[in-house]
């Protein structure tokens, strides 16, 4: 088997460049998404892209940069909105955010089928890669710049904001605008990752490079740079297993990913839990050979 025989395919060539570029920009803004615990957060705002896509391709059509700007207008006002309702009722934020993103979704679902142009929600849902354009290929290289841009210039008083927000905001940090503008960069970043892997399945490929590779390091200055490679590796090898199984992509992509998380979360060396009951029953052993009398029932 050629592994580089699929990409002698314009369409191919097309893909992997996406793959790559989205995959790597998932993985690097998944790490701050980790560390911050915003992943049930992010979940909300994937889902509530849809109405925003919806009513895009009713008045526009499936034109890339309409798409982008109606699922960030509608994500950001799922978000907005759960927050200002969360401040004036009992509700906390996350019951408040789940709200309105299940009747945002339900509504998207509702008004996909008035798009201008005949479009299957599956489109929505899981993505294809394998149809990117080249509008498409301009809105990944736009998104992906300003994403890791931000967050390579914005990466001290970001971790800073992220674990010790009082200490941030003595040093003059903004950390409410500083994490208002993170929430706007992972919508874009959802957005732009909308073709290749869709609504549903966007989170797991922010999500699974950055928490695989928190099973694997302690080091939060490389977490970030490791996460992308890592997703850029797990969207290029799901290319190549939806093609030489003919499975739709997203769902490749997000299995392969899925493969490598559950390789970490069983054989860590350090957080595995394989290794992790290794080390206990060592330990066990170490105690029974000081103390032999300590293991026998009293």
């Amino acid at each position: 088997m050629n592994l580089l025989e699929p990409f002698q395919y314009e369409f191919m060539q097309r893909a992997l460049v996406a793959c790559a570029l989205i995959g790597f920009t998932n993985g690097f803004l998944g790490s701050f998404v980790v560390l911050r615990r915003l992943a049930l957060m992010a979940d909300a705002l994937s889902h509530s892209l849809l109405p925003g896509l919806a009513v895009s391709a009713i008045f526009i059509g499936l034109n890339p940069g309409g798409l982008l700007f109606g699922g960030l207008l509608a994500a950001l006002f799922v978000a907005l909105g759960g927050h200002l309702m969360a401040r004036s009722s009992r509700l906390k934020d996350e019951t408040a955010i789940a709200a309105l993103y299940i009747i945002a979704f339900a509504a998207g679902i509702a008004l996909i089928k008035y798009a201008k142009v005949r479009v299957s929600l599956d489109h929505f849902l899981f993505g294809n890669i394998l149809a990117v354009g080249d509008a498409d290929l301009w809105i990944s290289y736009l998104v992906g710049a300003v994403v890791l841009l931000s967050l390579v210039i914005l990466h001290r008083p970001l971790l800073l904001a992220l674990f010790e927000a009082s200490v941030a905001r003595s040093q003059g940090v903004r950390v409410d605008a500083l994490l208002g503008w993170l929430i706007v960069l992972i919508v874009l970043t959802m957005v732009s990752s909308l073709q290749a892997v869709g609504v549903l399945l966007s989170l797991g490929l922010m999500i699974l490079p950055a928490a695989t590779i928190y099973l694997l390091t302690d080091s939060y200055s490389s977490l970030a740079v490791r996460s992308g490679a890592l997703g850029m590796f797990g969207a290029v090898s799901g290319l190549l297993v939806s093609y030489w199984t003919n499975i739709p992509s997203g769902p490749a992509i997000i299995m392969v990913l899925g493969f490598i998380f559950l390789l970490a979360y069983l054989f860590s060396p350090k957080y595995g839990i394989i290794a992790s009951r290794w080390r206990k029953r060592h330990l066990h052993e170490e105690s029974l050979e000081r103390w032999p009398d300590s293991g026998k029932n009293s």
